[in-house]
């Protein structure tokens, strides 16, 4: 690789429609462009999701999987997929339980339905030692909420970090790490910045959440989000934080591998 940062996209859908056509070339030019691993959380609602990401970590073990139910689904959550989740896990075929959370913002699933599906699935995470990849929008409380209430201790990541810097404070103090997308990059995002220039360096993600938020410069262009784009968030972070791009870039790396260690990734990169 040369000189080029080694990054890690904490975050992609590479399971989603979007990459169909072109799913290993995606990997491909991630790979090209510095990203030594990508965390793919399966959809445990979509039939396909999880054997897409299974196919790819098959292929390439720059590719880790997660599964889980995310809130938007919630109201499709039943007990099967605690069963399935046991099963992955007994396997070692997912190393975090995710994406699951919280959303407000879009009524896709009543807020008590989502609730329940958050508290089983931290439940069965923290019984089975393993992170949580966390969404949340608008629900800050009462993420911090389940997290107690489920005494989840495993940590994990809050991934497409967009609360206050009080949410973010206290995820820390209950063990997880922050993840910045592409909004970072967008110019209205001016106290989520702000955010990002608190967090303890040795707690920073980055993340593209493809196929979604392209971050600037691709912003706008009609253009698909992957992996490979995650340098430019990268590059904004750095700036926030005064730092190299390849400073900031080592130390989200090392980060993301003290959570998930993937030493034949980096080896092989």
């Amino acid at each position: 690789m040369g000189g080029t940062p080694r990054l890690v996209d904490s975050h992609a859908h590479l399971d989603m429609a979007e990459f169909d056509a072109d799913r290993a070339d995606v990997v491909r030019r991630a790979l090209a462009a510095g990203v030594v691993a990508i965390l793919c959380p399966a959809d445990l609602t979509r039939a396909a999701s999880l054997p897409a990401i299974a196919g790819l970590a098959v292929e390439f073990p720059t590719v880790l999987a997660a599964a889980g139910v995310h809130p938007h689904q919630a109201k499709d959550f039943d007990s099967s997929h605690i069963r399935e989740l046991g099963e992955l896990a007994a396997r070692g075929d997912i190393r975090a339980v995710g994406e699951i959370g919280l959303d407000y913002y879009y009524d896709f699933s009543p807020a008590g339905l989502q609730q329940e599906a958050l508290r089983a699935q931290l439940a069965f995470a923290e019984g089975a030692g393993l992170p949580a990849i966390l969404h949340s929008r608008l629900s800050g409380s009462d993420i911090i909420a389940a997290v107690d209430g489920a005494e989840f201790r495993r940590g994990g990541i809050l991934h497409c970090y967009t609360e206050d810097w009080a949410t973010a404070r206290a995820m820390l103090e209950r063990g997880f790490f922050i993840s910045f997308s592409g909004i970072l990059t967008f110019p209205k995002a001016g106290e989520l910045r702000e955010v990002a220039g608190k967090v303890p360096l040795d707690r920073l993600l980055v993340e593209t959440d493809s196929p979604y938020l392209a971050p600037v410069p691709y912003r706008g262009s009609g253009r698909r989000n992957e992996p490979a784009f995650v340098v430019e968030t990268a590059r904004v972070l750095a700036g926030i934080r005064g730092l190299s791009l390849e400073d900031l870039a080592g130390a989200t790396t090392r980060n993301f591998a003290g959570l998930f260690p993937f030493e034949k990734t980096g080896g092989e990169c």
